[in-house]
């Protein structure tokens, strides 16, 4: 009602533009938490990733997958 002589027409916009970036950060920043729990690897997981990377033959591959099947 006072400001009709636009001194404060650019503070609108400033609030539009807090409030536009507030929800983007709600729906995009969250898929990105530091402290949120990740998938832990199984048993399984890790020893086809020893296996890819070459860590262990394919004769210990076998026996440990073996053995890890049994376990169940």
């Amino acid at each position: 009602m006072f400001f009709h002589d636009g001194s404060f027409g650019g503070m609108h916009l400033i609030w539009w533009i807090i409030w536009m970036a507030f929800i983007i950060w709600i729906f995009f920043i969250p898929a990105d938490i530091p402290y949120q729990k990740t998938k832990k690897d199984s048993p399984l997981d890790i020893l086809k990733n020893r296996f890819a990377k070459g860590e262990i033959s394919k004769e210990e591959f076998e026996e440990s997958k073996k053995i890890l099947k049994s376990d169940n």
